[in-house]
Order: C-alpha cells, then structure tokens, then sequence
C-alpha cells in the first residue's frame, strides 16, 4: 500500500519532513521532554544499583555481585516468564522458543558477564578508568546499530556524543581534583580490558534488545532474559561465590540493601525497553551517563565526598548533549525490519496474519546470528 493512501503508515523519522520547522519543534516539546525525563529515570536507578551496592561493600564487608544478578534476575523470571507463557497468537510460545532459544541464551549470558565484568574490574584498576572505558559502549552501540540495524546517524548525532564525553571528562576531572580516584591499582591492564569487555558485552545485549522490542515484544524479551538470566547467573554464583555468600552476615539492613538492589535493576529492566523503543539504545545510554553523577551527589551526603562545581559542569555538559542527540531525528538509509514487515502491507486476513508472523519469525534467527 502506497504511504499516500493511508497518513499512517509515512514514516516519523528520516525524510524531508524529519526536517521541517513543526517537526522540529515538536522534537523541542514533548517528545524530547518525555525521552529525557525517562531517560533520567533511567539514570536514577543505575544510581539506586551503585550507592546500595557500595553500602553493601563498605558498611557490610558484602561482596557478592552474582547473588544480586540472582535475585534480579529471578524477579524478572518470576514475573515475565509466567506471562509470555499464558501468551496467546499466532505463533505459540513453543514454537518461538524452538526457533530462538540459543539466540536467547546467549543474550542472557552476555547480559550477565557484562554485569559480572564490570563489578570484578573495581578489584584491579580504578574508577577514573573505569568511568572513562565504560564510555566505549556508546560507540559500540552506534557501530551494531550502524551495522545490525541500519540506522543511518547524522553529524549532529557524532558532535552530541563528544559533548556528552566532554562532561563525562569533567566529572572524571572533578574526582580527580577531589581526591576520589578510589579502587585498586593491583593489575590495571586487566581492569581496564574487563571494563572495556563490559561495555562491548552491554553494547550487544541493548542493540538486541532495542531490535526485539520494536520487532517482537517487550514481554518476550523480559521473559526469556529472565529464565536464562536466572540459570546462568544461579550456576556461576554456585561456581565462583559459594564461600562469599556463606560468609556474609544477614541482617535486615543487608536484606534491605539486596532488596533495593534488585528492585532497582528489576525496574531498570522493565523500564529500559520502553525508553529504547521510544527512543533508541544510544540515546539510552547517553541518558544514563549521568547516573554517575547522580551516585556522586548521593555520596556527598551519604559517603561525605568532597563537592566541586565541576559535578554540576558535567551534569550540565551532559544535558546538552542529550537534548542535541535527541533533538534531530536519527536517518535510517532504508526501512527496519518493524517498517517494512508493517508499512506496505494491507490490512491482512487472519489467516493472512499467521503467514505473515511465520515468516517473520523465520527471518530473526538469520538477521540476528551476527550478534
């Protein structure tokens, strides 16, 4: 069906009219109002993870990562699973789980090293390295999408990341200053290359989502992540941190910090393929890189860090960046797969309906087997 025979179905981004003078203020309104404001929700909750998991380490001598990825993870199962397995359509919840279940698998095993690796990297190098290294995944996320996805960015798209590292620069330049280059020194070029894994791990596991969520479900990427996430993360806990966590000293204030911990992530799962469809994974990510300085404000009344004004510099930079990035719509040089499985087609049969979901579900494991 021609896109002038339905107003519907004409693309919302990429294309002369992207550009207009309505469309552009519009992305100056609401849509960017909306994108940041969930996206610094987003932010408040990886600060949630930090400043509970650091109460854990430095007030409970606690450390035991793969016991929290556990109980994230089980929470997600617990609730995702039960409902993609009630879910009804075209394609049965067995036939999909037939098809993609390694696909699967191996993303909640690169969901769950990504976590362990940056956790294991504060034993080795610092945090200055690892705030800096851990920028790496924005570029990994732009090459897959370039790649996997096809999205096409413009150079205000490139200028708005160095904007946004620019702030990253001067929040690292504050803790500097401060004096708050903590973390160990004992084997950097092992920390910095388990920080850097981590980041290419994160890249991966948010451009597959990002294509689930806007080719698929929600719900079946929660419900699947969170039934391999649970195996995984269960069988390394078992492996690697069995005298850790018989060691650790329970208490309500220990089980209240796991608690938030694993109610922060669980939201922060739930919440990010929301924002990624709306949005895209770098823009996700770029949102989030304020969620260190949202952990540093929270330690100076927490943990007493020392201030400087350049916290605010960055959280300022880092805004700019953000509503720059956001601001122009990103340039797809052809249609996804969600526009061209949906926009030139007819309003179809049911039966027509069963053809069709078939056959794209056909095609998933193929796009996605160079993940």
């Amino acid at each position: 069906m021609s896109p002038d025979a339905d107003p519907e179905v004409r693309p919302e981004r990429g294309g002369i009219g992207a550009c207009s003078p309505a469309r552009f203020t519009e992305a100056l309104t609401w849509r960017l109002a909306r994108t940041l404001a969930l996206g610094q929700v987003l932010a408040a909750l990886v600060c949630g993870t930090a400043v509970s998991s650091q109460y854990l380490s430095s007030a409970f001598r606690v450390d035991a990562p793969m016991l929290q990825s556990v109980l994230h993870y089980a929470l997600l199962g617990a609730t995702y699973t039960p409902a993609l397995l009630c879910r009804t359509g075209p394609v049965s919840v067995f036939q999909m789980g037939c098809r993609r279940w390694l696909l699967y698998f191996l993303l909640g095993l690169v969901d769950v090293e990504a976590n362990y690796s940056v956790v294991k990297a504060y034993q080795y190098t610092t945090l200055t390295s690892i705030q800096l290294l851990d920028c790496f995944v924005i570029p990994v996320v732009m090459f897959l999408s370039w790649w996997l996805l096809r999205t096409r960015y413009r150079p205000i798209h490139f200028v708005s990341v160095c904007i946004c590292l620019l702030g990253v620069g001067a929040m690292v330049g504050a803790d500097l200053l401060a004096g708050r280059d903590q973390g160990s020194t004992s084997n950097i070029l092992l920390g910095d290359g388990l920080v850097l894994l981590s980041a290419a791990l994160y890249g991966i596991s948010n451009v597959w989502q990002e294509y689930a969520v806007k080719n698929q479900s929600r719900l079946e990427f929660l419900g699947m992540l969170g039934f391999f996430g649970t195996i995984i993360s269960s069988i390394q806990m078992v492996a690697l941190e069995l005298r850790q966590v018989s060691a650790i000293q329970w208490s309500w204030q220990v089980a209240l910090l796991f608690g938030a911990f694993a109610c922060c992530m669980f939201s922060l799962y739930s919440l990010m393929p929301v924002v990624i469809k709306e949005s895209s994974a770098a823009a996700v990510n770029l949102s989030m890189l304020t969620a260190d300085v949202f952990s540093i404000f929270c330690g100076i009344f927490i943990f007493h860090y020392n201030f400087s004004g350049l916290y605010v510099v960055s959280l300022v930079v880092i805004f700019v960046g953000f509503i720059t990035f956001n601001a122009v719509p990103i340039d797809p040089s052809s249609s996804n797969c969600e526009r061209g499985s949906h926009d030139n087609t007819a309003q179809p049969s049911n039966q027509e309906v069963a053809v069709i979901g078939e056959k794209q579900y056909m095609r998933i494991p193929v796009d996605c087997t160079r993940l």
